[in-house]
């Protein structure tokens, strides 16, 4: 055995090590799992890339390669050990999803993990399974053989049925290209801060560095990276910030010399872009419940330059400031729209999520009009498109706050205008899926003679 080939038994490990950890009773997140076991390998990044390949890709194919294998284990009654299905997993994901692994590569040392946490009679049923498979090049699903479009789709592209559904109904022919889009490598963006940068300078600095970038043609500070590496900037001029999430902060338009309030600011991505916005001339507040994120958002905050921003840490719905001109309320919510960029996100979400959180949601946007000045404006956004926590909550709130209207959508938010409001679909262009609504309060009526 050569040296390389040792490595890419390790790659193989640090996979299943990952896989376990996701679905094991610890539950960890996908990138977290693989950082912390990566960090322990010893691994050079060539074998590093080939394990999070590995190991992310069949955490996210799950439902795909479990409709591989189940055709030959047919008829067997005694069920797998666990250990022993996530490696037939991996082998398969090798065998039929992942490019440019040697199908004898894949077999062997899959075997072997298979003898290293089983034993012999374990490793060769694994053996069998994946030679068969090599063998018989399964074709991928076919529509003729499912009750539906949605369970075929969702098996073609190893989604929950209900997700896809949802989707389907909200997207229609768009929904292969965004299942596609979902299970391909999620858009890398930066978001430049104008407080220590202009966009001019950032892109000049970020293509000496070797990055491919252009400018999003919907967020002035938003520039998409196509290529080469980008990441947050040591001097914050630039942070990764995906393009959709940028635009709640470009449709509240904040203005320098304005009173702005962001209602569950979390780390301080969307605070920065506010700040910036503001140019350091105004008062911003952000609001976040959790002491954790707190601490980071007045890290991010102070470092990035936002010397007029302060933060109140404390419940949304009830804290105490000033009525402001402008509110974002980025709440929490699903996370439907971001599943392209947590592996595991799709096993861990719920039909029953959007509504049990659509309480709070109502919730937090009633307060947000409460603390709004007579002719302020309203963004309230969520990174899902399922309508339950989206349309249907500023519906809600619409129908009992007659102050309030739909505010006019910039004509370049065009291609994601849905009957008065924004809906980015997920997966296309490699986009978050976000739903964002702009809401106007009417100024006090002219009472003068």
């Amino acid at each position: 055995m050569t040296v390389a080939e040792s490595k890419r038994i390790s790659s193989r490990e640090l996979a299943l090590a990952v896989v376990r950890d996701v679905f094991g009773a610890e539950r960890r997140g996908a990138q977290a799992a693989f950082d912390v076991r990566a960090r322990r390998s010893g691994l050079d990044a060539r074998d590093l890339t080939f394990a999070a390949e590995l190991a992310y890709g069949s955490i996210k194919a799950r439902r795909l390669l479990d409709w591989y294998i189940a055709p030959y284990l047919a008829g067997r009654d005694k069920p797998l050990p666990d250990v022993i299905r996530e490696i037939l997993r991996l082998g398969t994901y090798q065998l039929r999803c992942m490019g440019g692994v040697d199908a004898h590569a894949a077999v062997f040392e899959t075997v072997n993990l298979a003898m290293r946490h089983g034993h012999r009679g374990t490793a060769g049923l694994v053996n069998a399974i994946l030679r068969r498979i090599s063998a018989d090049a399964p074709a991928p699903p076919d529509p003729s053989a499912f009750a539906g479009d949605d369970d075929y789709l969702a098996t073609a592209f190893s989604l929950p049925t209900w997700i896809v559904a949802q989707w389907g109904r909200a997207f229609g022919a768009q929904v292969p290209a965004m299942l596609a889009g979902v299970n391909a490598q999620p858009q890398r963006a930066v978001r430049v801060n104008a407080l220590r940068a202009s966009v001019d300078e950032a892109e000049t600095a970020l293509r000496a560095a070797g990055a491919e970038v252009r400018r999003s043609p919907f967020v002035a500070e938003s520039l998409i990276v196509d290529s080469g590496a980008a990441g947050d900037d040591a001097e914050a001029r630039w942070t990764l910030q995906g393009e959709a999430a940028c635009m709640p902060v470009d449709l509240l338009a904040p203005q320098p010399g304005e009173t702005v309030l962001e209602l569950c600011s979390g780390r301080g991505n969307k605070s920065v872009q506010i700040a910036a916005r503001m140019g350091g001339a105004g008062e911003l507040f952000c609001v976040e419940i959790e002491a954790r994120k707190t601490a980071v958002l007045r890290e991010r905050l102070e470092a990035a330059g936002a010397v007029a921003a302060a933060v109140v840490e404390g419940d949304a719905r009830f804290v105490e400031v000033p009525a402001v001109d402008a509110v974002l309320l980025d709440a929490p919510c699903s996370g439907l729209g971001v599943l392209g960029r947590h592996p595991e996100a799709r096993w861990r979400k719920n039909v029953d999520d959007p509504p049990r959180l659509a309480h709070v949601q109502r919730e937090l946007l009633a307060s947000a009009a409460l603390r709004m000045r007579p002719g302020g404006r309203l963004v309230y956004s969520v990174c899902s498109t399922d309508p339950r926590e989206g349309r249907e909550v500023v519906d809600a709130f619409l129908a009992d706050a007659p102050a309030f209207t739909r505010a006019p959508l910039p004509g370049r938010y065009a291609p994601f205008e849905r009957e008065g409001d924004v809906l980015v679909p997920p997966g296309i262009d490699g986009r978050d899926g976000f739903y964002i609504a702009v809401l106007d309060r009417a100024a006090v009526p002219d009472l003068g003679g």
